[in-house]
């Protein structure tokens, strides 16, 4: 199958750089380090959180708890996905209540996955605080959030798609901007 044509932004060692600098800013920032838990977005945000996790663990030998949120549920477009919504399971490791949870994903656009995954988060606890990471920050907001932790920000048009390729996935690492 041949590839989409586009423009290469990380490379496998850029995405190590950037999830380096983002593992050491989460762990300098939060105050609460015993009560830091990492919760990747399905898929990509949880490759993204098992890395982070393990960067955080070699610079500090901190074993900061890594969870999965699947957002299927919430989701508001998922009536044009499909009849039915896909829904995964959400693995969270430790209760949530009171804790500073860092939700993290591949590439960050409207916002509605972020709106999704704290409607989903919230069902499961009352965080002392939430918290956003991600790898990508593409722009054009349709919610007013922002994230914490940005490994990248890259100007992009509507007419493209940012796709993280992942080798947890059976990819060579890479981010790259494609047209639609």
């Amino acid at each position: 199958m041949a590839e989409k044509p586009g423009r290469q932004i990380l490379n496998a060692e850029g995405i190590d750089e950037a999830l380096d600098q983002m593992a050491s800013s989460i762990y300098e920032m939060v105050d609460d380090k015993d009560n830091l838990v990492l919760v990747g977005i399905r898929t990509g945000g949880v490759y993204l959180a098992n890395r982070i996790h393990e960067m955080i663990q070699a610079k500090t030998g901190q074993d900061v708890a890594v969870g999965i949120l699947d957002i299927g549920l919430y989701r508001d477009d998922w009536t044009k996905l499909s009849t039915n919504p896909i829904v995964r399971s959400t693995e969270l490791p430790v209760p949530i209540d009171e804790r500073v949870v860092v939700l993290v994903d591949d590439v960050f656009f409207t916002g509605r996955t972020v709106r999704a995954a704290m409607d989903a988060l919230i069902d499961f606890g009352r965080p002392k605080r939430i918290e956003l990471a991600v790898l990508v920050d593409r722009g054009h907001r349709e919610f007013p959030v922002c994230a914490n932790y940005v490994g990248i920000n890259v100007a992009t048009t509507l007419d493209e798609v940012v796709n993280v390729y992942m080798k947890e996935a059976g990819e060579e690492d890479r981010v790259v901007v494609e047209k639609k």
